[in-house]
C-alpha cells in the first residue's frame, strides 16, 4: 500500500511514517499542502493521511482538490478538533474517514487499512493460495501451517502478488506500490527481495518469473 502522510508537525509526520513502514507500507511525507498536491500529481497513492490544519494551502483545500481529480486515492483526515461538527464538516469535504488528535497508532493503522481497501478492487481479509495463507491485519504469513519469518518488505511483496494473482505484476509496479520515493529504480532491490522471499516460501516454488514481464503467483 502506498501512503502519503501530510503533516506540518515534522516530528509527528516522521513518527507516523516510521510506524507505517514497520507495517509494510510504502510511505512518503509532505510537510505542507503545496508539497502534498505536487506529490499527488505524479504518484497515485492508495491513502493520503491529511492533517486538516495545514499552513499555506489548508488541508480542506487539499482534500477538495484530491476529490475533484476523481482519483482512487482515499483521504483520512486528521485534526486537533474532535467535535461532531468538525467531523461532519471534514467528511462533507469528501474525506473517507476522520481521526481526531491525539490518536493511538494502532487505530491509525487500522483505519488506513480500512480506507485503503476501498481504493482498489476489494480483496478478502485473509489471502489464501493453496497451503499459503496471509493475514494482512495480523501481519502473519504461513505455509502448510508453518509461520514464515518475512521482513516487512517481503510481506508487502507477497501481499501485493496474492492480491493481484490473476495477472502478471511488473518489477516497476512493485517498486511503485511497495517501495517509497527513496527507492532507486535502477537497483536490483525488487529482484533481491524476490529471491529472499522465494527462499523463505520454500518448495514447490510459488512465484513464477514471466520473462520481460514480471512476476505472478
Amino acid at each position: 500500500m502506498r501512503v502519503l502522510v501530510v503533516e506540518d508537525q515534522r516530528d509527528l509526520a516522521d513518527s507516523v511514517a516510521r510506524v507505517l513502514r514497520r507495517e509494510g507500507m510504502a510511505v512518503d511525507v509532505a510537510y505542507d499542502g503545496s508539497a502534498a498536491l505536487e506529490r499527488t500529481e505524479v504518484v497515485e497513492y492508495d491513502v493520503v493521511v491529511l492533517d486538516r490544519d495545514l499552513p499555506g494551502v489548508h488541508g480542506d483545500e487539499v482534500c477538495r482538490t484530491l476529490v475533484a481529480r476523481e482519483m482512487l486515492t482515499r483521504v483520512l483526515m486528521l485534526t486537533a478538533s474532535g467535535t461532531v461538527a468538525e467531523r461532519v464538516e471534514g467528511l462533507g469535504l469528501g474525506a473517507d474517514d476522520y481521526l481526531p488528535k491525539p490518536f493511538a497508532y494502532a487505530e491509525l493503522v487500522a483505519r488506513i487499512r480500512a480506507v485503503g481497501r476501498r481504493a482498489r478492487p476489494a480483496t478478502p481479509p485473509i489471502l489464501v493460495h493453496g497451503e499459503l495463507r496471509l493475514d494482512p491485519a495480523q501481519r502473519i504469513a504461513s505455509r502448510a501451517g508453518a509461520r514464515l519469518p518475512l521482513s516487512p518488505k517481503e510481506f508487502a511483496v507477497l501481499e501485493y502478488l496474492l492480491a493481484n494473482r490473476s495477472r502478471v505484476v511488473s518489477a516497476e509496479e512493485l517498486l511503485d506500490r511497495v517501495w517509497d520515493e527513496a527507492a532507486d529504480p535502477f537497483t536490483t532491490t525488487v529482484k533481491a527481495t524476490m529471491n529472499r522471499l522465494r527462499a523463505k516460501l520454500g518448495d514447490p516454488p510459488l512465484i513464477q518469473t514471466v520473462p520481460r514481464s514480471g512476476y505472478r503467483i
